[in-house]
């Protein structure tokens, strides 16, 4: 895994240097919700792909970018701009046919084990400023096994590496140094629970969280916005106890299992609980969508107490 850890900080190297340099933005297809895409999000896909090509070559690969995105998306500019930052953090050159290899590495293939790729998790705060994640799954048999989440902006702009080993979670220093041990707080009242949420509204509804939230007598929790998948590396380390994803009235948004597979690894591994809405499990075995409507994590103090609030507020 050390070699994955390597490419984890390259790819938010990479990310850091087009997030200063403020680098065009493209957008997806309305399949897939006009979601916006910038070169870094082929940038980093490229690094981990590269690293997993060579660590573990019969595995497979799920991803949110595609080879084939980046030849109808990029224009021959921004393909060159990707090649470019590629070169300075790898220390050699690229070609695009590399890139192209690298991206859709593992892609299509059956295999026992797994990868599941969000390059850049949270664009929207990338392409602003705020915060975003680089994050990394492994499946086996369908279930998950292994989590690795880089936030470049945690800890006030420092940027950590949050994994899971041998069972448990741990939390690394981007720029280098010793890793600690993470667990989920032991926050027991409801009254001091932290809860951390979506900054954007497209995909949640922040009234019916609060309405959970109040009814399980959280209505006074300190509520942090942002986004991406550090959210959950917040619960796993301690720093907010609550994060709920509720569907707004009518909504049938699919959940794409990138979004949400390390980071619910990270929390189960640092002794946390993450379940559907209903209190079930979490699916991430069936393709790259889930079939869950949401998700209910925390630091399992509350847990049932949640899962009951969240069920009153969807009742009809």
């Amino acid at each position: 895994m050390h070699a994955l850890h390597t490419a984890m900080r390259a790819a938010a190297e990479l990310c850091r240097i087009v997030q200063s340099r403020m680098l065009s933005v493209s957008r997806k297809d309305a399949g897939n919700y006009g979601e916006p895409v910038t070169i870094a999000d082929y940038g980093s896909q490229a690094i981990l792909c590269r690293a997993l090509q060579a660590q573990y070559p019969n595995d497979a690969v799920v991803a949110e970018e595609s080879a084939l995105q980046f030849q109808r998306l990029l224009s021959a500019q921004q393909r060159a701009q990707v090649l470019q930052v590629l070169a300075q953090v790898l220390g050699q050159a690229v070609t695009e046919q590399q890139v192209l290899e690298w991206l859709d590495f593992g892609r299509g293939k059956l295999a026992a084990r797994t990868w599941v790729i969000d390059p850049i998790d949270g664009t929207k705060g990338f392409i602003a400023g705020r915060h975003y994640a680089i994050a990394c799954a492994l499946l086996q048999g369908g279930q998950l096994q292994q989590g690795l989440i880089a936030a470049p902006a945690y800890g006030n702009g420092a940027g950590a590496l949050f994994y899971t080993d041998k069972g448990a979670a741990w939390c690394l220093p981007l720029a280098g140094g010793s890793a600690a041990r993470i667990r989920v707080s032991e926050r027991r009242e409801a009254q001091t629970m932290r809860a951390v949420q979506s900054y954007a509204r497209a995909h949640a509804s922040k009234s019916r969280m609060a309405q959970a939230r109040g009814y399980a007598g959280l209505d006074e929790a300190n509520v942090i916005e942002m986004h991406s998948m550090e959210k959950y590396a917040l619960v796993a380390c301690g720093d907010a106890e609550v994060y709920m994803r509720l569907p707004r009235a009518g909504a049938e948004y699919a959940h794409k299992i990138w979004d949400h597979a390390a980071g619910v690894a990270l929390v189960q591994q640092a002794g946390g609980i993450a379940t559907d809405l209903d209190g079930g499990a979490l699916e991430f075995g069936r393709g790259q969508h889930m079939p869950n409507l949401g998700m209910v994590v925390s630091n399992g103090r509350q847990h049932e107490r949640l899962v009951t609030a969240v069920q009153r507020v969807l009742r009809p």
